[in-house]
């Protein structure tokens, strides 16, 4: 399954989420590629860190901010159970060409009004993608929720108008990743214990239950 994690707007949370559902597919076994599609190679970054830490390899990582990721992910998931494409920002062509790519496009948001609305122009780019993929899905993930629960509450329910719906689990904004981040680490690294973990293993869960394939696979 290649699963691409993207939004035109910045700051939601794209490659953290990316690394930790990379990190627990990894944890359960799975072999899984992520693709760092972000000119800044804030992925690229992390990887980078772990080996200074001499931390072992969980999953690669490999750089390919180009519009030709259509056609290199899927030749890369031949050699994989999962590939995770941590998108760009606003960069119109690599973000079309990371959509023909997916099986899955997640998108995060945070629990603002304003993330609910901003995602329209999101969602039309892949409702364009499913002209050429039909078979394309897509799901909101409401990420770095705060204690004001009622304000997640009322993005999710902005949002439930929309098609995609919104992945039941959500992601609160926990100090622990921007933590496990820094060091190269993971969030379930650092305690398999804590809330970031349990939510990140639980939304691994939860898109495993969708039960999406490649064609042909």
């Amino acid at each position: 399954m290649i699963v691409a994690l993207l939004n035109q707007k910045g700051g939601v949370g794209k490659t953290t989420l990316a690394l930790n559902l990379a990190g627990e597919w990894a944890r359960r076994g799975k072999r899984v590629t992520l693709i760092d599609v972000d000119p800044q190679g804030s992925a690229l970054d992390w990887s980078e860190a772990r080996s200074r830490e001499g931390l072992p390899r969980l999953f690669g990582v490999v750089g390919l901010a180009r519009d030709t990721l259509h056609r290199e992910a899927p030749e890369l998931a031949q050699n994989a159970d999962h590939v995770v494409i941590d998108g760009p920002p606003r960069v119109a062509g690599l973000m079309r060409s990371a959509l023909l790519s997916a099986d899955l496009v997640l998108i995060p948001v945070q629990p603002s009004p304003l993330d609910g609305w901003a995602s329209a122009e999101m969602l039309a780019l892949v409702n364009e993608a499913r002209i050429y993929r039909p078979q394309l899905i897509a799901r909101f993930v409401l990420n770095r929720c705060g204690a004001r629960t009622v304000i997640a509450r009322d993005t999710a329910e902005a949002l439930s108008d929309n098609d995609p719906p919104v992945l039941t689990q959500t992601i609160g904004q926990r100090v622990a990743f921007a933590s496990a981040v820094q060091s190269g680490r993971l969030v379930s690294e650092l305690d398999k214990d804590t809330p970031g973990a349990k939510e990140i293993a639980a939304l691994v869960s939860e898109i495993d239950r969708l039960g999406i394939e490649r064609p042909g696979s």
